[in-house]
């Protein structure tokens, strides 16, 4: 048996599910959970993506099986996390994409717009926001509209390659003076986006922020969030705290509870080594949220992997207003 499944470990998913579709004895071998585990812990690191609905419990990625691991269906986690398999379900659906455009014109609507924040933009050494900015062969700058929010601003319009534009706010959590000193002397500055509200400090919620006044307007009236979370492996990270100003930014008190979150699972170049975007996807404790989302790694300097996590925001705010 260890021969047999030292041999079935060569093989890939697809072929191991052929084998099993052979018989009765390959289709109960093909299914031994110690195998499809060292699977998932195998390709894992190399998946770019996973949502709200694939993550995998983080007792199946423990370095150690856990008590009872014979029981767990490392099989059927694999199935339902892995990128292929999200991708079949996806064009399984039916599509409604020209009647939804022909009853999209008969209305004008403003092009969506989304709150852009988190680490990614400011720790990283290539720029986000400067790449997206200065890249129309990835990603078109379709004006800066003048609907201006006090204290922010108007926001960058886009244009997806479907023509489809869309609006981003980039707040980000100090002066641009400030972020440069950071850079240099490698140090810790306090963000200027969040303040611990005095209700809870000092008690078992010490974790509890709000957003400051400017960034409420925001929030109120946006569509969706874009959060780039720093994903270099060399970086120190405080995903707690983290988590905390995810929670204070989608706080169903500012807006609707179902709009989505693109969390970009950034790193500077492709030279860089990176926290697979499933370990920052439980590292942040995305389980913990109530409304959509998905991580997709993403390359600073490049733009890889953006225009995938665009595409399923834009998706997702389409069909939450279809509803």
């Amino acid at each position: 048996v260890d021969v047999q499944l030292r041999i079935l470990s060569y093989l890939s998913p697809r072929d191991l599910c052929r084998l099993g579709s052979t018989g009765c004895y390959w289709r109960a071998a093909v299914r031994d959970p110690l195998l499809w585990r060292r699977l998932l812990r195998r390709d894992l690191p190399a998946w770019a993506s996973v949502d709200w609905r694939s993550l995998p419990e983080a007792q199946l990625l423990a370095p150690l099986p856990a008590p009872g691991a014979a029981h767990c269906d490392y099989m059927a986690a694999y199935k339902k996390s892995c990128p292929q398999s999200r991708r079949s379900l996806k064009s399984s659906r039916p599509r409604y994409g020209p009647v939804a455009s022909f009853l999209q014109s008969l209305v004008t609507q403003a092009e969506p717009r989304f709150a852009m924040f988190g680490p990614g933009l400011e720790e990283l050494d290539d720029s986000l926001v400067q790449k997206m900015m200065t890249c129309p062969e990835v990603l078109l700058v379709a004006g800066l509209p003048q609907r201006r929010i006090h204290g922010i601003g108007s926001g960058v319009s886009f244009q997806f390659n479907n023509n489809q534009k869309f609006n981003i706010l980039t707040l980000y959590s100090t002066t641009s003076v400030e972020r440069r000193r950071a850079r240099t002397e490698q140090a810790v500055v306090v963000n200027k986006m969040f303040y611990q509200d005095s209700t809870t400090a000092g008690s078992q919620q010490a974790g509890h922020y709000s957003v400051i006044a400017q960034v409420k307007k925001v929030c109120e009236v946006v569509d969706g969030f874009i959060y780039v979370a720093n994903a270099e492996a060399h970086k120190k990270h405080d995903r707690e705290e983290e988590l905390a100003h995810i929670l204070a930014m989608t706080d169903p008190a500012l807006g609707p509870r179902n709009r989505p979150l693109l969390v970009l699972s950034c790193i500077s170049h492709a030279g860089v080594e990176r926290i697979p975007c499933v370990y920052v996807a439980h590292h942040l404790q995305l389980n913990l949220l109530h409304q959509p989302w998905m991580v997709q790694d993403t390359v600073a300097a490049t733009l890889d992997g953006l225009l995938t996590g665009l595409q399923w925001l834009l998706e997702e705010v389409d069909c939450k207003n279809a509803l």
